[in-house]
Order: C-alpha cells, then sequence, then structure tokens
C-alpha cells in the first residue's frame, strides 16, 4: 500500500469520525463540505472519495448488520476504517466463507457484494491482485533434504528453540541480515501462518483459502492447494529418511477443518472437520506424532453472543486424534464433561445454554516420556463455569483419557457481549476472559528435573509437575488483559524462558502497571532474569501498539520476537539487549513484482531460521491490530 493511499485513507476515516449525527425534524443536514478541506488539493479528492463511498448501496446493509460490532462497540471487532485497508475481494471472502459468515448470514450474495465495495471504497476486480509467479519446472521438493523442523513448536515439545546447526546464523552476523526474497499474498490483510521449511521448499497457508509451496532460494511457487477457508495454522510436515518417500502435510483452516496434503504436488489426500458446531476453527497449529494428528479445537461462538436472541453458547473446546494415513478419527477428548443444556433465560427470553467454552487454541506439545500432551484451554463462554476452563490439560496420546488438569482462573466466564451496550447475553460472573491462547511447553532442566510451562493472558506463567499437574511456581510476568499477558508462544533454551508480553490496552482498567515486552525467566525458580521494555514508537498510527503478541523464537543465544508495532527485534538471549531490529512496515519488493509492506507481528507465525535463511511473517489486520501483507526471507549472502 502507498503511502499516498495511507494519507487519503486517513483523511477518509477522519471525515467519517466527524460525520454528523441523523438530523432532527426541524434541523437541516449538516453539509460534509462544512470540513474545510478545500485548501489542499489531496483532501478535497480524499474528501470526495468519502462522499462516493457513503452514497454506495452496501452502506445501508452495513449499518444494518455489521455497525453494531464495527464502529467500536466490541473491543475485539476491527474498526470499519481498518477493514477499509483490505480489498473488496478479500472482504467479501470474509463474509461469504470466512470468519464472518455466519454474521452476514441474512445478506444475500448481491448485499454482500455491496458490503465488500462500500468497506473497501472500490468495485470489485478494481484492485490487481498478482499471484505469486510459477517456478520452473525442474523446481520441487528434494528428498535428500528432510525436515529439521517438521511441526510448529519446532521440536514435539513446543520449545521454539534452534540449535546453532540448524539456525546456521550467529549472533555476530545478525546485522548483516538483508532481504533475500519476499511474498504478497494475494487478496491478504494479515499473514499468521507460520512457514515450515523441508526439502528446499517453503509450505505456508494464507488468508486467501490457499496454502502455498515456494522455493526455498528464490520465493517462487512450486505450487498452491485451494481450502475451505483461511489458513492460520503453520504447516506439518512429516517426517522421512527415503529418497522414495512420499511424505504428507497436515494443517487446519478458519472453518474447522483440518487437511493432508501431498507434500510433492499439493494434492489433497483427505480432509475432516474437527467438530459439528457451525462456529468451530483451527487456530492452533496440529500436532503430529507416532502415526496420530492431534487437533486443537476452538470456536468464534463467543462473538455471536452479542446478539441478545443468540442462545448462548454451546461449543465445548476438544482436542481430536486422526490417523495419518486415512484421516479417521481415533479419539476426541472435550475440554467440557458434560453437554450444554438450557439453564435459564437472558432478559429478552432467550434460552441461556452452558456449560460452554475452554476453547483450545494453542498446538499441543508432546512428552514423550510420559506418553501424554499438553494443551490451555479458554475462558467459558456462558454459565455455569466449569472446572476446565483457564486450565492445562494433560492427555493420554493413545486413548485420549484425561489423565489430569489443573485450573488457573476460577470463574472465568466472558462474551463479547460483556462490553458492549447490549450485554443481554453477558454472564453474571462478566469474567476476566484470560485464556491459555499460548502453547505450553515441556521443558528440563539442568537439575534433571521436567516442567510443564504455561502462559496465560492473566500475565502469569505457570510450571506444574507433569506427573501431578501440581503448581511448582509461579510468577507475574505483565498486566494481563482481554489483549494482555501472554498470547501465542513462548520459547525455552537451556534453564532459561522467553516470554513475550502484549498488554495491548482494551478499554479495562487494571491495578498492575503494563509491562510490554520481552522477559527471561530462571524456570528452576521462576524469577524473572531481565526485561527488555518494548519501547511506544507508534505516534498514534491506528493499529500500532507497543508489545508482543506473536509467539517468539529462540536462536542459538538470540530471541526473535515481533513487535505489534511491526519491529522485529532479535535480542541477546542472556542480557535482552537489542541486537538488531527491521521495521517490516516498511515497503519491500516481491516476487509477484508489487510492493508490499508488513503490519503487526501477531498471530502464532513465530521467526523460523534454518541453513541461514531467516522467514517472517508480518501483517495481523484482525482485532485493532495494523494489517500488513508480507512473508519475507532474509540471509546474509553477498
Amino acid at each position: 500500500m502507498s503511502r499516498s493511499w495511507i494519507l487519503i485513507a486517513g483523511i477518509v476515516g477522519l471525515a467519517a469520525c466527524a460525520e454528523s449525527p441523523e438530523p432532527q425534524a426541524d434541523q437541516a443536514p449538516a453539509e460534509p463540505s462544512s470540513l474545510d478541506l478545500s485548501s489542499d488539493s489531496g483532501a478535497q479528492a480524499a474528501l470526495e472519495l468519502y462522499l462516493a463511498r457513503q452514497a454506495m448501496p452496501g452502506r445501508a446493509h452495513y449499518d444494518a448488520v455489521c455497525a453494531s460490532c464495527h464502529e467500536g462497540a466490541v473491543e475485539k471487532a476491527p474498526h470499519r476504517e481498518m477493514i477499509g485497508l483490505m480489498n473488496p475481494e478479500a472482504i467479501l471472502r470474509t463474509v461469504t466463507t470466512g470468519i464472518m459468515v455466519e454474521e452476514a448470514s441474512s445478506l444475500t450474495d448481491e448485499q454482500r457484494v455491496e458490503v465488500a465495495e462500500y468497506l473497501a471504497g472500490a468495485e470489485m476486480g478494481s484492485v490487481a491482485l498478482a499471484d505469486i509467479p510459477q517456478c520452473a519446472d525442474d523446481v520441487g521438493l528434494d528428498l535428500s533434504r528432510p525436515p529439521q523442523m517438521p511441526s510448529w513448536g519446532l521440536q514435539p515439545a513446543n520449545t521454539r528453540h534452534i540449535d546453532a546447526q540448524t539456525a546456521g546464523l550467529e549472533a555476530a552476523d545478525v546485522s548483516a541480515l538483508k532481504p533475500r526474497w519476499a511474498v504478497k499474498f494475494p487478496g491478504a490483510n494479515r499473514a499468521r501462518s507460520q512457514p515450515t521449511m523441508a526439502g528446499g521448499l517453503v509450505f505456508v497457508g494464507g488468508h486467501n483459502a490457499k496454502v502455498y509451496a515456494l522455493d526455498q532460494q528464490t520465493g517462487c511457487q512450486v505450487w498452491s492447494a485451494e481450502t475451505s477457508g483461511e489458513v492460520r495454522t503453520g504447516i506439518v510436515v512429516d517426517q522421512w529418511d527415503s529418497e522414495v518417500a512420499k511424505p504428507r502435510l497436515y494443517f487446519g483452516d478458519v472453518l474447522g477443518f483440518v487437511y493432508a496434503l501431498d507434500a510433492s504436488t499439493g494434492e489433497e489426500l483427505w480432509r475432516q472437520r474437527t467438530d459439528d458446531h457451525p462456529n468451530a476453527t483451527v487456530t492452533g497449529t496440529p500436532t503430529l506424532h507416532n502415526g496420530k494428528l492431534l487437533a486443537p479445537v476452538s470456536s468464534l461462538e463467543v462473538s455471536l453472543a452479542i446478539d441478545p436472541n443468540y442462545e448462548c453458547c454451546t461449543f465445548r473446546g476438544s482436542v481430536v486424534a486422526y490417523d495419518v494415513a486415512s484421516g479417521e478419527q481415533l479419539w476426541k477428548t472435550h475440554t467440557i464433561f458434560e453437554e450444554p443444556r438450557v439453564q435459564g433465560q437472558n432478559p429478552v427470553g432467550t434460552n441461556i445454554m452452558g456449560p460452554s467454552g475452554a476453547t483450545v487454541w494453542n498446538s499441543p506439545s508432546i512428552d514423550r516420556k510420559r506418553n501424554q500432551l499438553y494443551v490451555g484451554t479458554g475462558e467459558n463462554m456462558s454459565s455455569p463455569a466449569t472446572l476446565t476452563s483457564d486450565a492445562i490439560f494433560a492427555i493420554d496420546i493413545d486413548t485420549g483419557n484425561v489423565n489430569w488438569t489443573w485450573q488457573a482462573t476460577a470463574n472465568d466466564v466472558w462474551n463479547t457481549a460483556c462490553d458492549t451496550a447490549s450485554p443481554a447475553n453477558c454472564p453474571p460472573e462478566d469474567g476476566p476472559d484470560f485464556d491459555f491462547g499460548c502453547a505450553t511447553l515441556l521443558a528440563t532442566l539442568s537439575d534433571g528435573r521436567d516442567l510443564v510451562v504455561a502462559g496465560q493472558k492473566s500475565g502469569f506463567v505457570h510450571a506444574l509437575d507433569p506427573d501431578t499437574g501440581e503448581l511448582v511456581w509461579q510468577t507475574r510476568v505483565g498486566r494481563g488483559g482481554i489483549q494482555g499477558g501472554v498470547h501465542f508462544g513462548m520459547a525455552a533454551s537451556g534453564d532459561r524462558l522467553f516470554v513475550g508480553i502484549s498488554d495491548m490496552a482494551d478499554g479495562r482498567t487494571y491495578d498492575t502497571p503494563d509491562r510490554p515486552g520481552l522477559h527471561a525467566l530462571d524456570m528452576k525458580t521462576g524469577e524473572i532474569e531481565w526485561y527488555s521494555e518494548a519501547p511506544n514508537i507508534c505516534d498514534g498510527r491506528m493499529g500500532c501498539h507497543p508489545g508482543v503478541s506473536q509467539a517468539v523464537t529462540s536462536v542459538n543465544g538470540m530471541v526473535f520476537a515481533g513487535g505489534m508495532d511491526g519491529v522485529m527485534r532479535v535480542h541477546d538471549a542472556a542480557t535482552g539487549d537489542v541486537l538488531w531490529s527491521l521495521d517490516s512496515t516498511a515497503e519491500f519488493a516481491t516476487v509477484n513484482g508489487e510492493p508490499t509492506q508488513g503490519g503487526s507481528f501477531g498471530g502464532g507465525s513465530g521467526p523460523v531460521v534454518q541453513d541461514g535463511l531467516v522467514l517472517l511473517s508480518s501483517g495481523y489486520g484482525i482485532y485493532l491490530h495494523m494489517p500488513g501483507n508480507l512473508l519475507l526471507a532474509l540471509d546474509t549472502a553477498e
């Protein structure tokens, strides 16, 4: 996106904010031209663009169906101005097959097109969507180069640590990093699928409901495969040890499907829906272990509670195991053990359903010694509260039986109705929304102990005994909040834990001060060793915030931590000092032939470093963060 368009969009946004209320019967309507912009031709053009946009037929449909959430009433709903940074094709996909399909169900196909064009301020087809160019025919999967880090957590224990041999990058050389290639995904405003390198290729999912295989050296496209919806998970790859192997890829999409594809061709081998609930989704990357694909299941039902006529809520989180060869479901373990039932009525007479929630939006970690996996859960979405929300689960990998659970925050029952002018579905607990969104990790310490370590949106980090689930230590690292605390992923190296803290403002008042940035803890004791505070360089930019939400990665004595301000910072693992940084919101040339920019670093797509190549995913145009569309490869080669 050009700087001139950002300026125009900003002026249009100001004009929208200055829009007068509906006139009373005895008043003349306010004239938008009273905003004295005529002295500047660019501002006048922006005003004319704004007026034309308001006259588009989609405005009435937007006001009727969408405005109640997207005009600031719901903290997590992106504002209209941010949605307008997307192209109409991307918006249309969101309301037809994507994250907002349920909310837009009352609109006809024609009305959805009109809403998309109104929000984007452009007609369908007005923006060129250059695809990623195809590679030459001789570029493909190299079976002599098996994957070194085939999973989201980079190791089964989810430590997100990359050793010196695998990384091929030293701290002394990090300042020499420069772009090797960059990719702009067609029709996207975020890049939140963590790429995986294997066989000389980069496998990555897109906001545009596709999975790509790219050449690791040049970024050209070997193949692409279409999916039902946005792919926000990382891509998991089979291990192989033979040059006649037929490895597969595994991932999930926003509509709750999990897939297996042929890694060489992208051919779909099987797909399964993880849950029958219409709002099920897969956010955390599935984990592969001993012939089983272990998929965490989350939901977007929490946002539907804003409608007082919606019977909130009926979704229960789960983990599902599939046979990787056939896609057959082997077992399914719900995080709430009883099915939802009518619990009463809300103030407008709609049934209250429950218990519900305890979603799982993090990637399972594997404990080979104990043959169990670990996941964390979110809040309950409706009363009654359960003992398994905001909790850590240990689940037997063979049977799906629950070995133990440990709850961090009791009575956390919350949904989006609680922070709006329509709170009919807000439960009486009106909880703090302290999910475990961050993946658990299993750490083996220098003294021989194993610990299950979990970071929470409360700002606390908890260490548990993997045999019993008993608490070993607990440390408050951040303030916490609806968009605060620990979000998507920590990293561990030796006895040291690296914790990114968001602590983004969420409209609530807290007694504890914000502590956004990167923290290091001694896992033997839980004591904080150092804190690198995130600087506030946002200067009023929409969607820009100090702090770390994206998963962080430990790399050979360094920690890569992407900020919500769009800056990737590489820290010294021993001291926290910043060794190097890169502003991803700058303009980058791409293999597509069109320039692109990143945005906020967000979601589970943490940095990946292998054989001297660094892969960064930037852009998080959701939940009040900066949109962007950048997969960037860097190295130190001349």
